[in-house]
């Protein structure tokens, strides 16, 4: 059976709709310089994308963020409800495998309308922010000292670590393995003695606290027998691709980086109760203020899978997005779709050496793109934790230069503690790194203000804020709303070059310079190079 789909043809000077029958093929012809973004951030540092790239983003959201949006330096946009295949090949952007309409806009002229127009269509910004804590004071994380040693003397050690190294009290998380096991939502007795006690005293000190949650059930156990008996896991189809909900019976077994587990089905609203109702059973009896939503990639969805409604992997990730909207204080590190929505949204861990450093900018201004504009840009230092492992010293350079690309993107999350890892003069440049941040603090949440209400990024790519000035190719500074080109070190020299747009600049030492130009400077190790617009 041939499919058709509509694809809808927009023109800004006539503002008329046409629909064309699509196969389940089409393609586009690339205009003259025309830069394209979008699909998944983690694949950012590969954007503007180059001939020969191709993604197909059904059950694949590259374990970040994804959206099925791409967005032109043209003005264009494609969008689908569904996920879609797309593959750029010589002069052409080639769509295939789309599940639902593609809609094809062209009424945008650069890269900032066409973000426009398909957020205002699309994923239209909802007025709401996230517990604004998570933007006006630096994040800690309990994972790179603990990993899955978890523990009440150890966090409450950390929580007052932070203080007495003169670092401000925040959002603290508590990461992995609190619990006996994945389903149980209640402390672990032999290392938590008195979890509420705990809560109480971090919040004593000024802190508000999150917890590590996943949608993994651990299989043979007391919660997971409750859960499959009323049909709220997802369910195997045990070959049988026919197999509806009704007559299945035996729970599907996923591995992930933490062995085997069964997983919640979010298409059934009761399980969405049960989840949520275990969340209010632990804000109630311990005091806690939002949590941590780790894993739900659509990966963790397989084809063997049956679910309550028959929805693809991509959606059963956007239904572990929904739990969040019930908790100001939240964070994701994978999602679909969901733009717009007062969501945190975590990059994929970073490992600890240069190469993912210089992933932070691109993949945070994309998620940007991709309606995600409250983003944090991973640990400082990496929070893959394999990439520490066998290390006896971290690069030191490496944390202070990931601390000061961090401290002017919307979140600045610590987790290996500065203070243990690094050297009286090196802490001194991440603790001017953070009051920097503190500077800057009133206008950036100005801009996260603005974006709650318009969508537009308070963080941007340079080829955003400045169409058609040769930047779609510039990864290594940004921008802090339309004022501030923020451009961090992000190499482990001391030389930077740095592009200047057309207009009037102001550095951060207060030399005056006249855009456009490109500068080469020497970046001491406790700068961060602001520039601020002083006139277009």
């Amino acid at each position: 059976m041939i499919r058709f789909f509509k694809i809808y043809l927009l023109f800004s000077f006539l503002f008329c709709v046409s629909a064309l029958p699509l196969y389940a093929q089409t393609s586009v012809t690339i205009k003259a310089g025309e830069q394209w973004y979008g699909g998944a951030v983690n694949e950012a540092h590969l954007m503007p994308f180059k001939d020969g790239y191709s993604l197909d983003m059904y059950g694949d959201v590259r374990g970040n963020q994804a959206v099925p949006l791409l967005v032109s330096s043209k003005g264009r946009f494609i969008w689908s409800e569904e996920p879609f295949k797309f593959s750029f090949e010589k002069n052409k952007l080639v769509i295939s495998a789309a599940k639902s309409i593609v809609t094809i806009d062209s009424a945008g002229k650069n890269l900032k309308e066409a973000f426009g127009n398909a957020s205002k269509r699309f994923f239209p910004s909802k007025n709401k922010l996230p517990d604004t804590l998570l933007f006006s004071k630096p994040q800690y994380n309990t994972w790179i000292e603990l990993v899955y040693n978890q523990n009440q003397q150890d966090i409450l050690n950390y929580a007052r670590s932070i203080i007495d190294n003169g670092f401000p009290p925040g959002v603290l998380m508590i990461d992995d393995n609190w619990a006996d096991y994945y389903g149980r939502f209640d402390f672990r007795a032999d290392r938590f003695t008195n979890a509420r006690a705990m809560v109480d005293s971090l919040h004593h000190l000024g802190f508000k606290v999150m917890l590590w949650v996943s949608p993994f059930i651990s299989p043979d156990t007391e919660v997971f027998r409750e859960l499959l008996a009323k049909k709220l896991l997802l369910l195997d189809n045990g070959g049988d691709s026919g197999l509806s909900w009704e007559k299945a019976e035996k729970p599907a077994i996923i591995p992930w980086w933490n062995g085997y587990s069964s997983v919640m089905d979010f298409t059934s609203p009761e399980a969405k109760t049960w989840f949520l109702g275990r969340l209010e059973h632990m804000v109630n009896t311990y005091h806690l203020d939002g949590f941590k939503f780790d894993a739900g990639d659509a990966e963790f969805y397989p084809p063997n899978g049956v679910a309550f409604k028959k929805v693809s992997p991509n959606e059963h990730s956007r239904l572990w997005g929904e739990m969040g909207l019930a908790y100001p204080l939240n964070e994701y590190r994978a999602m679909w779709k969901m733009g717009g929505e007062p969501l945190v949204q975590r990059l994929r861990d970073k490992k600890h050496n240069w190469e993912d450093l210089q992933k932070l900018i691109p993949h945070l201004t994309t998620a940007g793109l991709l309606g995600y504009q409250f983003t944090c840009p991973d640990m400082i230092g990496g929070g893959e934790y394999g990439s520490f492992i066998g290390k006896d010293k971290l690069d030191e350079q490496l944390v202070v230069r990931s601390a000061q690309c961090s401290a002017l993107m919307p979140m600045m999350q610590f987790s290996a503690a500065p203070w243990r890892v690094l050297s009286k003069p090196n802490l001194a440049a991440v603790k001017k790194a953070v009051a920097i941040r503190a500077k800057y603090t009133p206008y950036l949440m100005e801009q996260v203000k603005k974006a709650a209400v318009t969508g537009e990024p308070a963080v941007r790519s340079m080829e955003y804020e400045f169409p058609d000035q040769g930047f779609a190719e510039v990864n290594g500074q940004f921008m802090l709303g339309s004022k501030y080109l923020i451009a961090p070190m992000l190499t482990d020299g001391g030389a930077k070059t740095i592009y200047l747009p057309k207009g009037s600049w102001k550095d951060d030492l207060g030399k005056k310079i006249k855009g456009p130009a490109t500068i080469t400077i020497e970046v001491g190790l406790d700068r961060l190079p602001v520039f601020e617009r002083t006139h277009p």
